[in-house]
């Protein structure tokens, strides 16, 4: 689990969530463009973090990408983003 390895590790440094949760959908995925037959090219992300406070969907995604930029150029084809802050989770 190299790249979400990597994932959880940049955005936790850089977005201190109060939760994370990474799933690798790659499986659902196998011989569509961008799979590798290792897995680890699609993936589905919620965060909750207080530095989404204030942010519009929009901006937290932003942020969310810029975080994983090279993992976006290099080894994952596809990412869902679930951005929210700790009082919108604690409402759903």
């Amino acid at each position: 689990m190299r790249v979400a390895t990597a994932i959880e590790d940049k955005l936790t440094s850089a977005l201190r969530p109060t939760r994370l949760r990474i799933v690798d959908e790659s499986h659902r995925h196998v011989g569509h463009v961008g799979a590798r037959p290792e897995g680890e090219t699609h993936f589905r992300v919620e965060i909750v973090s207080p530095a989404f406070e204030g942010k519009s969907r929009l901006e937290r995604q932003r942020m969310a990408f810029a975080v994983l930029a090279e993992e976006l150029a290099t080894d994952v084809h596809a990412l869902t983003l679930k951005t929210l802050t700790p009082k919108e989770d604690a409402a759903s």
